[in-house]
């Protein structure tokens, strides 16, 4: 697979899952609960059937790990250099609300790390595509491709983006503490992914998660940030990693835009509050 050639594919992909959570997303359907207690609904499975046929049929040798599969286990999973991480349809919460606030998400992970990522948003039809080593950044909207990057930090005018049902009270005095090094930070609040690409896009400067995400709900949009210019790391400042152990659940980590020492080291320095 060239580069070329796995961004197209990967568009049509999901694409065909964007269609399969539409069809449900406009009719009437139901809730399930998993054995979480988290909810599923028939958008989820169609999703997670349309992305797994067309990544085996675009290798059948690498592993796809999914939300909506069974996970195999790390004695297996730890011998994989390489496979895609799925997320049929992030944000099922915000689809049942039906405020258009849940995306679809394929990584592919390379030794730890997110290395090209697709994140698309069915509401609007657009989709979003990064290759970290390549440090191609793009969003594709009605067939129109443009370049989309991370903006510098500015003193008194930084933008926080935050998830609508996690929040965090460490967190918040996180940012209470950063004003006084950076001035008054705008709280914004959205679902899914849409906080990653936030950043991605230079829309706003900084996204906090103390906990309770699962792999596959960030390395799509990880790789998608990192590729535009940002950074996402554990609070001990190294890059947040996958595959490295039976748990799929993220560390604490943060992402921002702009990646520059000075501004990574305020970040960094700030975060100390969570090892007290």
């Amino acid at each position: 697979m060239t580069d070329t050639s796995l961004k197209s594919d990967l568009l049509q992909i999901v694409n065909t899952a964007h269609a399969e959570i539409l069809d449900v997303y406009n009719s009437p359907f139901n809730v399930d609960r998993k054995t979480d207690d988290t909810p599923i609904t028939e958008a989820d499975r169609r999703a997670h059937d349309a992305i797994v046929n067309g990544l085996s049929r675009l290798d059948s040798k690498i592993p796809i790990v999914s939300e909506e599969s069974r996970l195999a286990a790390y004695e297996e999973r730890k011998k994989w250099r390489k496979y895609w991480l799925v997320d049929p349809l992030d944000g099922t919460k915000e689809f049942v609300k039906r405020n258009g606030e849940f995306t679809v998400n394929i990584a592919l992970v390379v030794s730890h790390e997110p290395q090209v990522g697709m994140v698309g948003r069915p509401t609007t039809n657009t989709v979003y595509f990064g290759d970290v080593e390549s440090k191609q950044a793009v969003r594709i909207s009605s067939e129109v491709e443009l370049p989309i990057a991370t903006r510098t930090i500015e003193l008194d005018s930084v933008q926080s983006v935050q998830s609508r049902r996690r929040a965090n009270p460490l967190a918040e005095q996180f940012l209470i503490d950063l004003e006084s090094d950076v001035g008054p930070i705008t709280r914004d609040f959205r679902g899914s992914s849409l906080k990653f690409l936030a950043l991605a896009e230079g829309e706003a400067d900084l996204y906090i998660q103390p906990g309770g995400t699962s792999e596959w709900d960030t390395a799509a949009a990880q790789a998608v940030l990192q590729a535009a210019g940002g950074t996402v790391m554990s609070f001990n400042g190294k890059s947040l990693q996958y595959n490295n152990g039976d748990s799929v659940l993220n560390d604490p980590f943060i992402a921002i835009g702009d990646s520059s020492s000075a501004w990574r080291n305020t970040v960094l320095r700030r975060l100390t509050i969570f090892k007290d």
